[in-house]
C-alpha cells in the first residue's frame, strides 16, 4: 500500500533513520518526540559495520566525519594520574577494517533527522498518550495534539519506550538491569589530552573524561550496583544522590567532578539495561532501537539502531500489503545483529567496570598486549586478502 501512514515514536537514532527511509520508500512517515528538540547531550557513540553503508547511501558519512571525536586511544590512570594501561583504538580499528567513526550523540541524531527533514512531519513537544488498534489501522491519542489515524506505529522511543508499554505491557516485563549505572554530563572545560579517553577505576567503579572536537570534555560515571526499588528515571535529584553516595571518598578527578555533577542541569543518567521482548510487533505496531532490543552502553546501540531502521523500511516496502509479514522478516533478520551483543555485555562490563582490585591490574595487563594483538589480525587480513585477490 504505498503511501501509507507511519507514526514514529521518538527522534534520536532509530526514529529519524527509519523516517528516512519510508519516505524513500513513498509511505509518509509522522515522528513524534516529547523533547523540544533534538537531544544534545549522551555519551559519544560508534557508528560502525552495517550502519557505515545505511548512513553512506543516507549521504550523510561526511557530515559524521566531520562531526567525529578524534579519539586515537583509552588510556587507564592510577589514582595519581599515571598510566598503567592503554588501548590504541586506532590498531584496533585497523585490526577489524573498520570504517567506523565516533560521533557526539547529539550531533548524529541533528544529522540524522536534517536528512529526513524535508519529506517528514515532525511533532515536537509531544507524546502517544493511547493506542487502538482494529483491522484497518490505529487510532493515536496524543497528549497535546488532536487524536488521529494511521495505518502502522512504530515504536523508537528508546529504553523507557511509550509505545513498548502501551502495546505489550508495562516495562517491569522485559527490561532486565544489568547490575551497572551510568552517567554523562559535559564538564565546563576541555580535555587536558585532546586524543584520549582517560578512565580511572577502583573496584566496581569507572570515571572517565572524553575530549571532544573544540569543546568542552564530556565526563563519564560507571559503577556497579542493584537496581533501586523506587528509581525513577526522571528524577535529576535522585540521581545526584545515587552518584555521590557511589563515589564518596573517590581519588584521581573523582571531587572535583562530583562537584560538577551537583552543578549541572543536564545529567544524563540511567540503569544499563537489556531488554527481552518476545516478540517485536503486535498487529500494526512495532519496536526498533533500543525499544525492541536495547544493549545500552555495551552493544553498538547507534548501530543496531541506524541497520535496523533500514531493515523494517527495506521489509515494509517489501509487502506493502502485508505489514506482519514485513515485521517478521524484519526481527528474523536483526536479532541475528542484535543477539550477539547482548550476549556480551557482562564481558563488556567486567573489561570497563572490573568488581575488585585484582581484575583492575589483570585488566591493566593485558592491555599492554592488545595492540600486539591487533597488529597480528591487521596483518593476518591483508595476507588473506592478497592471496584471494592474487
Amino acid at each position: 500500500m504505498a503511501g501509507r501512514t507511519v507514526l514514529i515514536s521518538g527522534a534520536g537514532i532509530a526514529g529519524p533513520t527509519l523516517a528516512y527511509w519510508l519516505a524513500r520508500h513513498g509511505m509518509r512517515p509522522t515522528v513524534v518526540e516529547r523533547a523540544t528538540t533534538v537531544r544534545s547531550s549522551g555519551s559519544p557513540v560508534d557508528v560502525r559495520g552495517p550502519a557505515v553503508e545505511v548512513a553512506e547511501r543516507m549521504g550523510v558519512m561526511p557530515r559524521l566525519r566531520e562531526a567525529a571525536t578524534d579519539v586515537r586511544g583509552l588510556s587507564f590512570v592510577d589514582a595519581a594520574g599515571r598510566r598503567v594501561g592503554r588501548v590504541n583504538m586506532r590498531a584496533v580499528q585497523r585490526a577489524a577494517g573498520s570504517r567506523e567513526v565516533e560521533v557526539p550523540r547529539g550531533d548524529l541524531a541533528s544529522i540524522l533527522s536534517e536528512a529526513s527533514r524535508d519529506h517528514v512531519e515532525l511533532l515536537f513537544g509531544d507524546s502517544i498518550a493511547t493506542l487502538s488498534q482494529d483491522p484497518g489501522g490505529v487510532e493515536v491519542t496524543f497528549e497535546r495534539a488532536a487524536p488521529r489515524r494511521f495505518d502502522l506505529v512504530i515504536g523508537a522511543d528508546g529504553l523507557h519506550s511509550t509505545v513498548r508499554r502501551l502495546a505489550f505491557g508495562p516495562e517491569h516485563d522485559y527490561v532486565r538491569h544489568a547490575g551497572v549505572w551510568v552517567a554523562t554530563l559535559r564538564l565546563g572545560r576541555p580535555a587536558e589530552d585532546p586524543h584520549h579517553v582517560v578512565m580511572h577505576n577502583t573496584p566496581g567503579r569507572a570515571v572517565a573524561v572524553h575530549p571532544s572536537m573544540g569543546g568542552p570534555a564530556l565526563a563519564a560515571f560507571m559503577f556497579r550496583g542493584p537496581m533501586v526499588p523506587d528509581f525513577d528515571h526522571r528524577d535529576a535529584g535522585q540521581h545526584k544522590r545515587m552518584i555521590a553516595d557511589a563515589y564518596a571518598g573517590g581519588s584521581w578527578q573523582v571531587p572535583e567532578l562530583l562537584e560538577q555533577v551537583r552543578a549541572t542541569d543536564d545529567l544524563y543518567f540511567d540503569s544499563v539495561s537489556v531488554v527481552d521482548l518476545p516478540r517485536w510487533s503486535r498487529g500494526r505496531v512495532a519496536v526498533l532501537g533500543d525499544a525492541a532490543s536495547c544493549v545500552s552502553l555495551f552493544g553498538d546501540g547507534s548501530t543496531l539502531a541506524i541497520a535496523g531502521a533500514h531493515t523494517l523500511a527495506e521489509e515494509l516496502a517489501a509487502s506493502p500489503a502485508d505489514h506482519a509479514a514485513a515485521f517478521g522478516r524484519y526481527e528474523m533478520r536483526h536479532r541475528r545483529l542484535v543477539e550477539p551483543k547482548q550476549r556480551s555485555v557482562d564481558q563488556a562490563a567486567a573489561m570497563m567496570i572490573p568488581a575488585t582490585s585484582a581484575g583492575i591490574l589483570t585488566r591493566n595487563l593485558a592491555t599492554r598486549l592488545w595492540p600486539v594483538a591487533a597488529a597480528g589480525v591487521w596483518t593476518r587480513r591483508r595476507l588473506t586478502s592478497h592471496r584471494q585477490t592474487a
